[in-house]
């Protein structure tokens, strides 16, 4: 059997008036998504435990078939495997990411999606200014197990390196708030709290003071695009310990995405990972290369998984025509040619369902079921003829907690 999963992250939405009262799913031309539901069958699926964040990093664990009760410890610690960063039992990975802030509001959770470039010459800053050794704002002892460590674009990371006698500040009781969930909203009470705080909100503060006449913000204030104002620190955590999709179920996975996140469960998965050129995690990836990279791989793996960021960029930024339009390119570009190639074979089976929904609306993740449909080999079909919210929801199949879907999809339960 051959397993082929596509995530069109956070595409799950809301009826929205400027779509005259329909979701993106609903309002977008699906021909593709929509011939696969009528070949199989839809359904809904909760990613998004209560007593968790709505975050990717929750709900894409969840998806891939892992208890988040069981196997989540931060978000950090996820997307630095993903980098091939090892933590050790008494270190810590913390997201880092550029953001843009003013009077204490969030403008921008991506710095105006600084490039790479970008971002790394303002990290090796961070290195050399702030934990070079001599900054009032940290200790020299506390500084030299600390290191800035460059991502894509806007997502970095800091690491802490303990030992027995110096063990992580950060606890899983640290607190702290996802900027992309603070869009055009106060900061002011979404600093981190708890365990480490101090440490996290020092950093934050002093990165604000170095970046503020830094040639890159001078050269991108000039050139009318948003300057980084700063570090933003949150979902800490130490070393995840995940068992493997082969050591469960002895199947051999691949991941094509753009973004650290999916690449570090990929990694912790044991799958391999596939880097399309000109995949950017953004509203410009490219779509074809990524359904190409897919169909070629069908032949090497038995699961194929092709993550999507482009949906929920798009409802960061509250554009819900330009979520439509990242639908109708994943359709066109991504499932309709994966679909052509399952159904040549009679070996396929496919899934399609983002991790949480993103509301166009609030800008935020949120928690709630999201639809999904899945066909092929020995899936019986339903009544269903589209994919979408509303189809999703009627059909009475459900599954709560989601970890236990893939199990189903799989064939396994």
């Amino acid at each position: 059997m051959k397993y082929v999963i596509i995530i069109p992250d956070g595409c799950a939405d809301e009826p929205l008036e400027t779509l005259g009262g329909k979701t993106p799913l609903q309002a977008a031309n699906l021909p593709t998504m929509d011939a696969i539901a009528a070949a199989g069958c839809v359904g809904v699926t909760d990613n998004t435990p209560a007593d968790f964040p709505a975050g990717s990093e929750v709900a894409n664990l969840c998806l891939l078939g892992y208890d988040p009760k069981e196997f989540f410890t931060g978000r950090a610690p996820i997307e630095a495997a993903a980098t091939g960063i090892q933590l050790g039992p008494y270190d810590c990975a913390i997201r880092c990411n550029f953001v843009t802030v003013n009077d204490q509001i969030m403008m921008d959770f991506t710095a105006g999606h600084i490039s790479t470039e970008e971002g790394s010459e303002l990290l090796a800053e961070l290195n050399k200014t702030l934990l070079g050794g001599d900054h009032p704002a940290i200790s020299a002892d506390l500084a030299k197990r600390l290191e800035f460590v460059s991502g894509v674009s806007y997502r970095n990371l800091l690491i802490y390196r303990g030992d027995a006698e110096h063990p992580s500040p950060f606890t899983p009781t640290t607190r702290s708030s996802a900027p992309h969930d603070l869009t055009d909203l106060s900061i002011a009470d979404d600093f981190p709290r708890g365990p480490g705080s101090d440490v996290l909100v020092a950093l934050m503060t002093a990165s604000a003071e170095i970046f503020a006449d830094h040639p890159i913000n001078k050269t991108r204030s000039a050139a009318g695009k948003s300057t980084a104002t700063n570090v933003w620190l949150w979902g800490s955590g130490g070393a995840p310990g995940l068992p493997t999709f082969d050591e469960r179920y002895g199947l051999k996975g691949v991941m094509i995405t753009a973004v650290d996140l999916l690449r570090g469960l990929a990694s912790l998965a044991g799958w391999d990972r596939i880097e399309v050129d000109g995949a950017t995690g953004y509203l410009d990836t490219n779509y074809a290369g990524k359904g190409q990279a897919a169909v070629k791989a069908l032949d090497q793996y038995d699961i194929v998984c092709v993550h999507i960021e482009a949906p929920d960029e798009a409802s960061h930024e509250g554009r819900a025509d330009a979520k439509v339009e990242a639908l109708e390119q994943i359709d066109q570009f991504i499932a309709a040619p994966l679909w052509k190639a399952a159904s040549e074979r009679d070996d396929v089976r496919i899934l399609i369902l983002p991790d949480h929904p993103t509301y166009c609306r609030t800008k935020k993740h949120t928690h709630g079921p999201v639809p999904l449909v899945m066909a092929g080999k020995s899936v019986t079909p339903d009544a269903a003829q589209t994919y979408d919210e509303v189809t999703a929801n009627a059909s009475g199949l459900i599954f709560d907690p989601g970890w236990i879907m893939m199990a189903k999809f799989l064939g396994r339960e």
